[in-house]
């Protein structure tokens, strides 16, 4: 099981006068603490009109973590098809192994015939023939996208789907329609603030997700909904935590997910019957790990 973001994060609290190295170095630096791979510059490049520059800057500073290029798609950026598509081979032939193309705009697609052949000639013309060697992922957030069809949306040679379930919980429609042979990535941990980011809500968004189609947990990642940007570094540090805390527990063993749960989540019988002690609140249980 893996985790990653769906979008960028706020600027970490450091100098006004600190390098942008610095600035991405914070965030990278986040991101492994937690567990997250692949990882992103977090919204922070250090080359931001040069996708090819920015991916190699960040894989050189990410100590041999798995690094991901973030392209906008063609619809949301309003680039010509070839334009994108220049980076996405530019990206392959520098050794860049997962790209993401995040599309909002497939969110607004709806039943209009018009925008579904659009959009997916642009994606099939946007990936054909980029070879085995990279994983494609379509990103889709800030809404739903299901009312424009599974064949509409992975029109594009994609390996995986990376989804937002908390603004757009239809759709789980796409997930379940997905073919079980491609991957899909959960956007199940909220991006807004105040939202409730236990685990619960993430472990059974992974084991549905793996349940549809036969694609099974070695095809299922977890991530954010979305851009964590307008949030203080406080809030989205811990966000990512929770993130990554979940992704451990989704393949940990019973008795571990017994004492990180709500006892509901496990076993709603044995729980209702008073079998189930509660969890202890996380800082009783660093407190009681460390002793």
């Amino acid at each position: 099981m893996f985790a990653t973001l769906l979008g960028p994060l706020p600027r970490p609290p450091l100098p006004g006068d600190a390098s942008p190295e610095e600035v991405l170095d914070a965030c990278l630096a986040l991101q492994v603490e937690h567990g997250l791979e692949p990882l992103t510059d977090g919204g922070w490049p250090l080359s931001a009109s040069e996708a090819v520059a920015s991916w190699v800057a960040t894989a050189e500073r990410a100590g041999g973590g798995l690094v991901k290029a973030v392209l906008v798609g063609p619809l949301s950026a309003g680039r010509g098809v070839g334009d994108v598509r220049q980076d996405l081979l530019a990206l392959a032939d520098a050794g860049c192994r997962w790209i993401e193309v995040h599309e909002p705009a497939a969110t607004s697609i709806g039943n209009d015939a018009d925008a579904r052949s659009r959009f997916a000639a642009a994606h099939r013309d946007l990936t054909a023939d980029l070879g085995p060697d990279v994983h494609l992922t379509l990103a889709i957030t800030g809404g739903t996208a299901d009312t424009a069809g599974i064949e509409t949306v992975l029109a594009g040679d994609y390996v995986s789907l990376a989804v937002d379930l908390i603004d757009g919980p239809d759709n789980w429609r796409l997930v379940v329609e997905t073919p079980g042979e491609l991957g899909i990535i959960c956007g199940a941990l909220s991006a807004h603030r105040g939202s409730d980011d236990g685990p619960e809500h993430q472990l059974f968004a992974a084991r549905y997700a793996a349940s549809t189609g036969g694609r099974g947990m070695a095809r299922v990642g977890l991530a954010t909904s979305g851009s964590l940007a307008e949030l203080t570094w406080d809030e989205a540090a811990t966000k990512v935590r929770r993130l990554g805390e979940s992704a451990r527990l989704v393949t940990a063993s019973p008795e571990e997910r017994r004492g990180a749960l709500d006892p509901r989540a496990v076993d709603i019988r044995s729980a209702a019957l008073g079998r189930v002690e509660p969890p202890r609140p996380r800082r009783e249980r660093r407190e009681h790990d460390e002793s």
